[in-house]
This record gives structure tokens, C-alpha cells and sequence, in this order.
């Protein structure tokens, strides 16, 4: 990834250079990154991370929906072969996702088969610096919320999400 920037670094960005920079950080979202760019200047990474949660937000709920579809399943076929994107292969594999066994591989595949029936998107679930155990075991208690709970948690662990992105990033 490189050495992460500064603050004014990130603020003397051209709007092009800031999506390319920063446009992954929404899952295959780049409008996130658009729309958080003209809230320049930052004060701080932590307004970086505010302005993402903020374009995200005040998005219509269609493209909410489409930016939670956007993520992977957690341990489904796309992360097992690589077919994601690099924070998310990356994020998975440190949670361990990457290294099941064929029983809990299995149970993951019906948790996420299970939610996707129930909800209509995938589950989303920041998994840095979780474990496979509290990922299941959130999989687990969620799945009984109602879709508006369900819909508002995604878009709470994208957030989460992109925290974790950004501070790999950016300096504080």
C-alpha cells in the first residue's frame, strides 16, 4: 500500500487523485469516495472518516442497498478464490476466513445462504481484528433481527469498515 499520508497530503489531492487513492475503500464503491471529497478540507483523519460515513448516508436508500451488495460473503467462493477486493481478501485472512475447516466452511455457506434469503444482501461484518468464533456467533444473533434493524447494522459495519481502511491510510 504504501506510506500513509498525511492530512494535507489527503487535502491536496486533485478530486481525481483522491478517488483513485481512496476509491476502493467502499466496496467496488467509488461514489463514496467522490462524494466524501467535497467536504475538503479535513481537519483531521477523523473528518476523512466522518465525511465517508456521511456520503454514505445521505445516499438514497437504492444505493445503500447497492453498496452492501457490493461486499463479498464472508468466507463465500468469491474471498476463497481471490475474487474480491484486496482490503477485503486481506481483512479475511486475518480474521482467519481463509483457513476453515471443510465443517465450518459449510456452516459459514449456510449462515450466508440462510441471511441472503432472509434479508436480500449479504452479511457485513467489519472482521478486523475479530475471530472467525465472533463473527459466527454475531452471524448467529443477528439473523433474528427485523430487515430495517438488519439494514441499519450493515451500513453501521461498512462505517466500521471504512474506519479500519482509513486509518491504514492516513495518519492521525
Amino acid at each position: 500500500m504504501g506510506a500513509k499520508l498525511s492530512i494535507d497530503a489527503v487535502n491536496g489531492l486533485s478530486a481525481e487523485a483522491f478517488v483513485t487513492h481512496f476509491g476502493d475503500v467502499a466496496e467496488h464503491s467509488p461514489w463514496v469516495a467522490e462524494l466524501a471529497a467535497t467536504r475538503r478540507p479535513f481537519a483531521s483523519r477523523e473528518a476523512l472518516v466522518a465525511a465517508f460515513d456521511a456520503a454514505m448516508q445521505a445516499a438514497l436508500p437504492e444505493r445503500q442497498l447497492a453498496l452492501i451488495r457490493a461486499h463479498p460473503d464472508l468466507a463465500g467462493k468469491a474471498a476463497i478464490a481471490g475474487n474480491v477486493a484486496e482490503d477485503s481478501r486481506k481483512e479475511q485472512a486475518g480474521a482467519g476466513l481463509d483457513r476453515l475447516s471443510p465443517d465450518e466452511f459449510a456452516r459459514f455457506t449456510a449462515l450466508n445462504d440462510a441471511y441472503k434469503d432472509k434479508f436480500g444482501f449479504p452479511f457485513i461484518f467489519a472482521v478486523k481484528g475479530a475471530t472467525k468464533d465472533m463473527i459466527l456467533a454475531a452471524f448467529e444473533s443477528r439473523i433474528g433481527n427485523d430487515p430495517a434493524t438488519e439494514f441499519a447494522t450493515a451500513l453501521a459495519q461498512i462505517a466500521r469498515i471504512f474506519r479500519f481502511r482509513l486509518e491504514d491510510r492516513v495518519e492521525d
